[in-house]
């Protein structure tokens, strides 16, 4: 059972955290001896926002390898090209991956067990939003659910071995996927007896994008709290991590301009810098242990 767990539910309301999060917290950054040298790291969505300031912040902490996982091979090489530029000693990668295909996911997996002879870190941060009800046509599913949870499960489940073989004795592989405390609040929908996905991929019921964004965020701590039951935190440590809101990333990008141009100013306002949002990712994988195994990791802490 997870530490997340052991606290039980929070005492606060999803609104009162938020806040909490973002105004009575500081950030807590990696110590200044934190040493990933010889270290090998994979980083999905890493050519912008958090993605690519976690690949940064990894690099400058003496990162071996990163494996850039990214939908446009093209945009992943300018990216590792600029960061190549800062960081020479290392060895940059940008790699396909589609996160709407399950047989590129399969790929980038099979890609990542034959061509690396380590590997140490995967951040699993590649996700979506979006205004409105879509379907992916390879399998059938809605398009947040799809992406930011069973292409993401997909991915964990597959990584997990090759985490497991590739890291040094006696040095867990390290799995972190990024969630949202919109989690918190996110109630499954009433499917009276039908599986939930059947329920999620019905278009005939209400759609509200920020719900679903929440839902999709919800089943992957679901995921988690029962994949560490039969993962060994020796072999391989899973968690989630909550970046919190976070300012000057495009995730709100889909959004009309109207909605967009809200978007923005509230988290101008609001929001934490990209620098400190991806310094809990470096955490997640870097400075927390074996005792978050399984939990959810919020304001660079064990949460609940």
């Amino acid at each position: 059972m997870s530490a997340s767990l052991d606290l039980g539910s929070p005492k606060d309301s999803p609104v009162a955290l938020f806040l909490k999060s973002q105004f009575c917290t500081s950030p807590q950054w990696p110590p200044k001896n934190t040493n990933l040298e010889g270290k090998v790291a994979i980083v999905t969505g890493s050519t912008s926002g958090l993605g690519f300031e976690s690949s940064r912040q990894l690099l400058s902490y003496g990162l071996s390898v990163l494996i850039m996982a990214v939908r446009s091979v093209p945009k992943g090489e300018t990216v590792a090209s600029k960061l190549r530029s800062q960081f020479p000693e290392a060895d940059i990668r940008a790699w396909s991956l589609e996160m709407e295909s399950y047989s590129s996911i399969r790929a980038f997996s099979r890609r990542a067990d034959a061509e690396l002879s380590r590997l140490d870190i995967a951040i699993l941060n590649a996700g979506m939003q979006t205004a409105y009800f879509g379907v992916v046509p390879d399998t059938g599913h809605e398009t947040l659910v799809q992406v930011n949870y069973l292409s993401t499960v997909l991915l964990a489940l597959l990584l997990l071995p090759v985490l497991k073989i590739k890291s040094p004795a006696g040095q867990p592989g390290r799995l972190t996927i990024v969630s949202s405390g919109t989690a918190r609040g996110a109630k499954l929908p009433e499917g009276q007896g039908a599986p939930i996905l059947a329920v999620l991929d019905d278009r005939s019921r209400t759609w509200d994008p920020v719900d679903r964004y929440a839902i999709s965020k919800l089943l992957g701590h679901l995921f988690i709290a029962e994949l560490a039951r039969y993962v060994d935190a020796d072999d391989v440590t899973v968690n989630l991590v909550d970046p919190g809101l976070v300012k000057n990333t495009n995730l709100q990008g889909f959004a009309p301009p109207l909605i967009a141009a809200f978007f923005y100013c509230y988290k101008a306002i609001l929001g934490r810098t990209v620098s400190a949002g991806a310094s809990t990712y470096v955490d997640a994988v870097a400075v927390k242990g074996k005792e978050s195994h399984g939990c959810y990791i919020a304001n660079w802490q064990v949460s609940s």
